[in-house]
């Protein structure tokens, strides 16, 4: 990953589906999202480990059938990963080639996988392959050695599955299913007809195979499951028929006896299917959306359904509700935009059908969802019903906006909802419904951001396709049965030339509002109401329009349809700067001056982030991602990060979020990828819910126990500053032990390690050493008589009472002194 870079977050990525999740019994949950895997924690439902080192999508993951602390994954960069999940540490990287589409493992199988790869010369043809796990000292190693097992399979995961103990492997394609057999060698296979009577459908969505006996099941488009038995034999098998589902199987799952059979679809049902019985069915209903893939947990006690919205729902064995894991709900399409909650810096867009879902950045989880139409969605293509199009927060986050409309194109339904904030239920209650608001689709929507004075000067700007703008303000309700004490109503209605209004926005002080027409900007006095001045760059409409911050309050910027940028100067009225820039997104920073522009040129998205005062950008990050971004959001900090680059002093306050067309949330940020997606306040309590040695245990433990009697006795603590550094310790520590390399690999590394380096002496003071060096063999009683003068003297300092240095000359003349005989004075 280059840093900093769009980074693909699983936050917005597609549920997954079969073979990426996997279970580890009644503790963990792992699932592949993105470019990473995720570790769960199946009692609080937090994210314990992000794992990421694929350049691409993780297709699939497998825990190793030898190791069930171990995990593979495989990936669209062509790349097969072992991990220990529970450090989240690679162990080897396998590099194959091709794209890797599916992961199967088989315990009867000890050094090779199972992969789907496109089929080389043909287009939209795929193969099973048995890989070959190159055994070698080294973490990156090459994969080669493929087998061929089937040909023409499917690129779903679903589409293959292997029998009991690993005999045979099933695939399903359209009307055809294939068996192979691996130690008979023999390949049988069955075709359905294609014929559709009486509205059924034939085509196979989804296979699974019985753990413990000879019985393959098979999902259809037409909501049948048919099982296959003696399929060992072409013209002799037979297979029983259950019903329940309208209509796509979408997945079917054994649990681990065998006994019962799971399966979901479009409904958001979950069905228990008892012995092979369609008259023994158990349901488990309203799980909010459509199922897409159902696991279970190796010990049978857990199953997980994957949702359509992104969510993972945990039932138990009896199926019973247990938890949800909601991710960012994947809607049809995203028309509110991205706006921010000034109160719990959660990101706000459309969720589920009319509902608006707020989503934590921080924890990666949705906070809660608002029920804005507060009607019963009915899933029917071609039924137009109303949905959520428009929303704005006031400054304080108190008052929320949102208009809904129907999917009408000539004659929409339109209502504009006022919502306050309840302290007391902590969530949102309507104040005020105004329908028909405007005679036609409303295009933008507004506050005037005015904290100190919000209740007093709080007003919404509405701009509309019927070539007018709409000033709502709050007003005292008179009616004696009202609810609440006040209500919105519309104070002004103004137009320009009869052309439609596109955007609006008020500047950073609330005194000036900008309206675009097509291709006109206007700004208007927002306490009289009074045009002040238009500005026009032709050609092309309109696409965004913001005003500068703090010292760029002066400028109001434009981005037109035709690829320009446009500065206005609000005090000369004129044209500052302008640049010929396809610009989609202008998102400007709520607590700096600057603004980012993201561009759509050659099939890639750039970003440039620029202050309005300097034509120049300040930063520019081209080829962004390959997919188009549609929206963007600055997301304040909760406090300001420390950033030694000057490079990207622009995200010290502020980070920037991305959404693009598929629905991928990505971000900025110059932190590392566990930095980045786990906050510090967070990693304690990773590292509390995940397993570490005995000995890192008992010796952490033991430390902050003594270093906490130390504190409460007084003593100073004095900390070795040279053990806190040494990585050959914190390894030898906190690696689990079947992981780490032979202790006499290790034994160098930690003896030096433990080493006190000298420090560095002037060039007299080594001559001076060495001379008293060669010195020494004339008399050893000289080296005692040295020895006991350094300690008195080292004592005198420590009392502090001064010594003189003596010279080089004065040592040798007393050396001399020492030597000479005074006994004969005791004769005196």
């Amino acid at each position: 990953r280059r840093c900093p870079r769009g980074l693909r977050l699983p936050r917005g990525a597609r549920a997954p589906s079969r073979g990426v999740t996997a279970f580890v019994p009644c503790r963990y949950l792992l699932c592949a999202s993105g470019d990473f895997v995720k570790v769960y924690s199946v009692n609080t439902e937090e994210t314990l480990r992000l794992m990421g080192g694929h350049a691409d999508l993780v297709t699939g993951i497998q825990l190793n059938p030898h190791n069930h602390m171990q995990l593979y994954s495989s990936s669209l960069d062509g790349t097969i990963k072992l991990w220990d999940f529970m450090d989240g540490i690679p162990i080897k990287t396998f590099t194959v080639g091709s794209k890797l589409l599916a992961l199967y493992t088989l315990a009867s199988a000890e050094d090779s996988v199972f992969v789907v790869i496109p089929k080389k010369g043909e287009r939209d043809t795929f193969q099973l392959v048995s890989v070959k796990l190159t055994k070698g000292a080294g973490q990156d190693l090459e994969a080669k050695e493929l087998s061929v097992v089937l040909d023409g399979v499917g690129a779903s995961v679903k589409h293959i599955a292997f029998g009991r103990e690993g005999e045979y492997v099933v695939s399903v394609k359209d009307v055809n299913l294939q068996v192979y057999f691996f130690k008979r060698k023999l390949l049988n296979r069955f075709s359905l007809s294609t014929m559709k009577i009486k509205g059924g459908d034939n085509q196979f969505s989804c296979v699974v195979c019985h753990p413990t006996e000879d019985c393959i099941a098979t999902g259809h488009a037409d909501g049948k499951i048919r099982l296959w038995r003696n399929f060992h034999h072409r013209k002799e098998y037979t297979f029983s028929t259950l019903h329940w589902h309208h209509d796509f199987v979408m997945d079917l799952a054994f649990s681990m006896e065998g006994t019962r059979l799971l399966s979901g679809g479009v409904e958001s049902v979950l069905v228990q299917w008892h012995n092979e019985s369609s008259c023994q069915k158990d349901f488990l209903p309203r799980l909010g959306s459509p199922i897409e893939s159902i696991s279970m947990s190796s010990d049978g006690a857990l199953c997980c359904t994957l949702h359509t919205d992104n969510r993972i729902t945990i039932i138990n064995s009896n199926l019973r509700f247990s938890r949800s894991i909601q991710g960012l709900i994947k809607s049809r399409d995203v028309k509110t935009g991205l706006v921010v909650d000034p109160r719990t810096k959660a990101l706000v867009l459309n969720g589920e059908p009319g509902h608006l879902q707020f989503y934590s950045l921080q924890s990666d989880q949705q906070l809660f969802s608002l029920d804005i139409v507060q009607r019963q969605y009915i899933h029917q293509a071609g039924l137009k019903q109303s949905d959520l199009v428009k929303v704005a927060f006031s400054a304080r986050g108190t008052w929320l906006a949102t208009v809904e409309e129907s999917e009408e194109v000539t004659d929409p339904e339109l209502q504009l909802k006022l919502w306050f904030y309840n302290e007391e239920t902590q969530s949102f209650k309507l104040n005020t419904r105004i329908n028909t608001p405007h005679d036609n689709h409303i295009t933008d929507m507004c506050f005037r951001d005015m904290d100190e004075l919000e209740d007093d000067s709080l007003i919404l700007v509405t701009t509309g396709r019927d070539c007018v703008f709409k000033v709502w303000v709050m007003v005292e309700d008179t009616d004696p049965e009202a609810q609440q004490s006040v209500s919105w109503s519309c104070d002004f209605v103004g137009s320009y030339h009869n052309y439609q209004a596109t955007n609006c926005c008020f500047s950073e002080d609330g005194s000036l509002l900008a309206v675009s027409f097509e291709e006109t900007v206007t700004v208007w006095d927002s306490v009289t109401w009074d045009l002040k001045c238009t500005f026009c760059h032709p050609p092309g409409n309109i696409r965004n329009i913001c005003f500068g911050r703090l010292t760029c309050s002066k400028y109001l910027i434009g981005a037109t349809d035709y690829g320009f940028l446009c500065c206005w100067n609000l005090l000369t009225c004129a044209l500052e700067w302008s640049a010929h820039l396809n610009v989609v997104v202008l998102q400007p920073d709520p607590l700096s001056e600057h603004i980012a522009a993201v561009s759509w040129l050659s099939k890639e998205s750039s970003l440039f982030v620029f202050k309005p005062n300097e034509p120049r950008p300040i930063y520019i990050q081209r080829n962004l991602c390959k997919e188009k971004i549609l929206l963007a959001a600055f997301v304040p900090r909760d406090e300001p990060e420390i950033i030694s680059s000057e490079k990207y002093l622009w995200l010290r306050r502020s980070q920037l979020f991305f959404l693009t067309d598929t629905q991928e949330l990505m971000t900025l940020s110059t932190k590392s990828l566990e930095e980045r997606l786990t906050p510090s306040s967070k990693q304690l309590a990773v590292e509390e819910s995940l397993p570490v040695t005995p000995f890192s245990l008992l010796l952490g433990k033991h430390r902050r126990q003594q270093a906490q009697e130390d504190i409460d006795l007084g003593k100073p603590v004095v900390h070795n500053k040279h053990e806190q550094a040494s990585p050959a310790v914190k390894e030898l520590l906190h690696t689990p032990a079947h992981v780490l390399p032979s202790a006499s690999f290790l034994c160098t590394i930690f003896i030096n390690s433990l080493l006190i380096s000298k420090e560095n002496k002037s060039a007299e003071e080594v001559a001076d050493e060495v001379e008293m060096e060669s010195e020494k063999p004339e008399d050893s009683d000289e080296e005692d008589v040295t020895e006991m003068e350094q300690e008195e003297t080292s004592h005198m300092e420590l009392l502090g009472e001064m010594t003189c240095t003596l010279s080089k000359s004065q040592e040798k003349e007393l050396r001399k002194i020492r030597k000479m005989d005074y006994s004969w004075i005791s004769a005196f």
